[in-house]
């Protein structure tokens, strides 16, 4: 089952070149750049005409909702908010006939989510599920829904059902805000972005000798890792920590380079590893500054950053990955965190598919 790797979760990393498309396929039209996803064709106008759309989801999920959360926003200027579905239902938050909740699970199961799901159906709100199981709790109790297609993930740690669910998600804005004439151009550049994702992906997966030595000579030894970023790539530093807490064990923190003064920044000196993520979007100024800051108090931050950025000198120490439209560079920036942890947690000699005290399907509330 395994083939040629070693554990499910290496060989789940290697597939996303091929799972990417599979969720694509039938629904990415490439040659008249439309998005068409069957599932929620009949429930459209309901969508646009909603108050607001409320993403609901736990872990890996949440961190889709987050990544994703920006493009819904300028596609269809309808209000977003992302919630932890345990945390939802401890707030009993209020929800009307006039939103859609988007519920998002790999397996279809997570307790907290289903739970979250009844709340909301009866307060009379549209439920929209998106999971990777047919025939699923959430598939089947929801009015409608996407499914990824990504294939049978093994793994505890999700790795391929993220990507899967960034894109899931990605293609549910691009239907959503295709009625919107002044998107146009801009639904059509992330439409061409993922045509090239699958071949981009894999030029990524090629920098895994070069991630497996920074993780036995760099990181191996740490206590604890950092890592920053902002705007789009929140989401990426906060399931890359969750990746590398989940199965190698170390302590790990996503932060928003924006908060960087509000408190972090006093943890940073030459002994704490910090991951900074600076690829090329509107705020790369901002992250720019936040990686002076990091330096100036004698930081060494490891930047990840687009393939050719010359504004980068040669004293830090990069991990470069190819340039694609803004709001899918977060699907090439997980990668080598995806790959960091898992060599972080070979190292470690760890059961890197089956983590203590966790379960791939969180059952219980």
């Amino acid at each position: 089952m395994k083939g040629e790797f070693d554990s499910f979760m290496q060989k789940e990393i290697y597939e996303q070149p091929e799972s990417v498309v599979n969720t694509m396929r039938g629904r990415v039209h490439f040659e008249s750049n439309q998005v068409n996803l069957g599932g929620l064709r009949a429930y459209l106008p309901h969508i646009r005409r909603c108050r607001r759309i409320v993403f609901i989801a736990c872990g890996t999920s949440y961190h889709s909702c987050i990544a994703t959360r920006q493009l819904f926003e300028e596609l269809t200027e309808i209000p977003i908010s992302a919630e932890l579905a345990s945390d939802f239902l401890d707030r009993r938050c209020p929800i009307f006939r006039d939103d859609v909740c988007i519920f998002i699970s790999q397996s279809g199961e997570t307790a907290d989510t289903i739970l979250a799901m009844r709340y909301c159906l009866e307060r009379g709100a549209l439920c929209v599920g998106i999971t990777n199981t047919v025939g699923s709790t959430i598939s089947r109790e929801s009015h409608c829904g996407v499914h990824l297609n990504a294939g049978p993930e093994i793994g505890v740690a999700s790795t391929k059902a993220y990507t899967s669910q960034y894109i899931a998600l990605v293609m549910m804005a691009l239907q959503l805000g295709d009625d919107r004439v002044s998107m146009v151009e801009r639904r059509k550049d992330i439409i061409q972005g993922l045509q090239q994702l699958p071949a981009k992906i894999k030029e990524v997966l090629k920098l895994d000798d070069q991630l497996q030595q920074l993780a036995q000579n760099v990181l191996h030894k740490e206590k604890s890792l950092l890592i920053l970023g902002r705007g789009l790539q929140n989401a990426t530093c906060l399931e890359g920590a969750l990746k590398i807490k989940e199965i190698s064990y170390m302590h790990s923190e996503g932060i928003l380079a924006g908060e960087l003064k509000h408190g972090p920044l006093a943890l940073i000196d030459e002994n704490m590893p910090v991951i900074l993520i600076m690829t090329k979007d509107s705020l790369y100024p901002k992250v720019r500054s936040a990686l002076e800051q990091v330096t100036a108090r004698r930081g060494a931050p490891i930047v990840i950053c687009n393939q050719g950025d010359t504004n980068l000198s040669g004293e830090y120490r990069t991990i470069p990955v190819p340039e694609v439209v803004d709001s899918l560079q977060g699907i090439l920036n997980i990668i080598p965190l995806q790959l960091l942890s898992y060599h972080l947690a070979v190292l470690n000699g760890v059961d890197v598919d089956f983590p203590r005290n966790l379960a791939k399907s969180v059952t219980v509330e």
